[in-house]
């Protein structure tokens, strides 16, 4: 076996043209469930911590270093790999959302606001539209990322929406504004306790995070004061900005084929089983390790309390029961992802 027959650590499945992925699959989530090994299951808060520990010494080190060096052949090298280190720190304080950082509510909900605060993330209020997200994937009527718009939709939308929603680049930075306004269709404030997204039991919150995140603003206005708009902006939001990009751009491909469209169902055609395997699993090479896994999102979609350092293993059981219903990228060359389709 090759190197081309090992994706993200998993091992390749051969599908047919002809396979029709909108069938009913033959098999049920239990199945997949009692095929993932027991200890995939277990949480170490302490593991899960070290890897918080990892992120936060490696941004503080990259903000020395450029510091240190302050050139311009330096900057764009740091904000690279800032902003990937920005995006890192939000999975895991996704993961925290989860509910799949640790067993210990209290822990999970402290470091996923440490976390989500410092990259303006309002922690409870995105936690819980990505919960509705993932009790919905795959529902065109429900569920909260990238959904295709009925047309009855798209064609009642302003100029503006449209041209930031559909064009390129413009969407990969639509993030912050999706945050406050929600997506066309389904409005909703993720700062706002009163908004349609959240039930009156989760508003106090939602107004804890929204603090929360107010603090973080307060605290980057502060340092551009004493410190100077700019170095503020070299030193954060420009790392900001290209965290938003990564958080949209993986969500994307998550959600959208590579060689063939993914089904999208309505009404009594969709199933929480049905809507999982609309999901698609992407390598990305050497940053796998880097943003914890992520890439392995279809067992995450279906099993969301499983930890990320047990993904690959849990994927790699489940893939027997999944045959041909599991989906990976094709690598070719260098490239590990594709994009042909933003």
């Amino acid at each position: 076996m090759n190197d081309k027959d090992i994706v993200n650590g998993v091992h390749r499945i051969n599908r047919d043209d002809d396979f029709d992925p909108a069938n009913p699959p033959p098999f049920k989530i239990g199945e997949i469930r009692a095929a993932i090994p027991k200890h995939c299951w277990v949480k170490n808060p302490w593991r899960s911590l070290s890897y918080v520990f990892r992120d936060v010494v490696v941004i503080l080190a990259l903000a020395a270093t450029a510091l240190y060096f302050n050139s311009w052949a330096v900057w764009p090298l740091y904000w690279a790999a800032q902003g990937t280190m920005f995006w890192a720190i939000f999975v895991l304080g996704h993961d925290c959302g989860h509910g799949s950082f640790s067993d210990i509510p209290l822990l999970n909900n402290v470091v996923g606001h440490l976390l989500h605060s410092s990259i303006l993330v309002p922690y409870h209020g995105w936690r819980i539209s990505h919960r509705t997200h993932h009790q919905n994937h795959g529902n065109v009527e429900k569920d909260e990322s990238w959904v295709p718009l009925p047309e009855k939709i798209y064609r009642n939308l302003d100029l503006s929406t449209r041209i930031m929603r559909y064009t390129v680049p413009l969407p990969m930075l639509a993030y912050p504004i999706y945050l406050w306004t929600g997506s066309p269709g389904k409005e909703g404030s993720h700062f706002n306790p009163s908004s349609n997204l959240f039930a009156p039991g989760e508003r106090k919150a939602v107004l804890t995070s929204t603090v929360c995140w107010t603090i973080m603003v307060i605290i980057l206005l502060y340092s551009s004061f004493i410190f100077g708009f700019f170095q503020v902006l070299k030193l954060y939001g420009v790392p900001y900005l290209i965290f938003v990009m990564w958080l949209d751009f993986v969500t994307y491909l998550h959600h959208h084929g590579y060689e063939q469209k993914l089904p999208w169902y309505r009404g009594k055609e969709w199933s929480y089983l049905r809507g999982g395997l609309t999901t698609v699993d992407r390598d990305y090479g050497w940053i796998n390790n880097i943003h914890h896994d992520i890439g392995t999102h279809v067992i995450h979609h279906l099993f969301p309390q499983i930890p990320h350092y047990h993904l690959v293993e849990a994927t790699e059981a489940a893939k027997p029961v999944f045959g041909k219903y599991y989906r990976e990228p094709n690598r070719s060359g260098h490239s590990h992802f594709t994009c042909s389709e933003i």
